[in-house]
């Protein structure tokens, strides 16, 4: 994976290797912050205001405040690109905390806001999307406010960490035997024609593919249900398939020990990875994003 040497910071742009916090950082010490990542096609972002404004919307919810309005935000993005000569596909992270103060739990008067954000080459897995993947279920031991894409994580990394352990790609969280969503994707299950997904509620993230599903859904006549499903129902799946903005749509083809179906990716998952797929080739025939501006 190729970083890009350019970051992004609330003075400016710099060298990666040139930016320092001091020890007394509130992301570092509360993980006290919030953070986007945001694909990119052929040096294009995608769903792009999506994902400021839910960046916006997760700081608003911590009572953090950005030192820019959501469109000098998207400029500074766009410069970053321009900056990294970035044309290729990849993501960008963007992290923002309550800044650099001595260590203590209340909020810090006068400690400004510290920001970066930064570039990586991420190109598509055909593998995963093509053939599926295989997942673990975990109970859902996370705080109750997942909609704030916050960096409280430490759930997260050890519920994808031991099914990578087990030789899967994700885990599926659930509460009570009820599926929320994956460590770091929206989850669903297909049946009867009906895609059933847990419903956008402060208990998961409002992920920005999982609104582009629903509007792919929509479009091709596919009921779009915002309303849980069991673990025990995984047994009678006809498919179920997750989504990201890294992994894109994803086919699952296996949870634990059960065996989705016959074990291949159904006709809705594909039929939504077509329309996927045809919204990235968009990209493909424009010039970087940077170029254009």
């Amino acid at each position: 994976m190729t970083q890009y040497p350019i970051i992004m910071s609330q003075t400016g742009f710099t060298h990666k290797d040139n930016l320092t916090y001091p020890f007394e950082e509130r992301g570092l010490q509360f993980g006290d912050g919030v953070y986007e990542v945001i694909r990119i096609y052929n040096g294009q972002y995608d769903l792009f205001d999506e994902h400021v404004n839910r960046l916006f919307q997760s700081a608003e919810a911590i009572k953090l405040e950005l030192p820019f309005t959501n469109e000098e935000l998207k400029t500074l993005l766009i410069e970053l690109l321009e900056k990294n000569d970035m044309r290729a596909d990849g993501t960008v992270y963007l992290q923002a905390t309550r800044g650099s103060a001595p260590r203590n739990h209340l909020f810090p008067a006068d400690a400004k806001t510290n920001v970066y954000a930064y570039i990586n080459d991420l190109p598509r897995n055909e593998e995963h999307l093509e053939h599926g993947v295989s997942t673990i279920t975990k109970p859902d031991v996370r705080w109750s406010y997942c909609y704030i894409k916050s960096l409280n994580l430490l759930p997260n990394v050890l519920a994808k960490q031991e099914a990578r352990q087990q030789g899967c790609y994700e885990a599926i969280f659930h509460i009570d035997g009820e599926v929320t969503e994956c460590t770091s994707s929206n989850v669903y299950l297909v049946h009867a024609g009906k895609i059933y997904t847990f419903p956008a509620t402060k208990r998961i993230l409002h992920g920005c593919v999982r609104r582009r599903v629903e509007n792919y859904a929509d479009e091709l006549g596919i009921p779009f249900v915002e309303d849980g499903f069991t673990v025990e129902e995984i047994t009678t799946a006809d498919e179920m398939f997750l989504t990201s903005t890294t992994s894109e749509i994803i086919p699952i083809t296996k949870v634990d020990q059960t065996i989705v179906a016959d074990g291949k990716p159904g006709p809705i998952t594909r039929k939504l990875q077509e329309r996927f797929s045809a919204q990235i080739q968009t990209y493909r025939k424009k010039d970087p994003q940077f170029i254009q501006s």
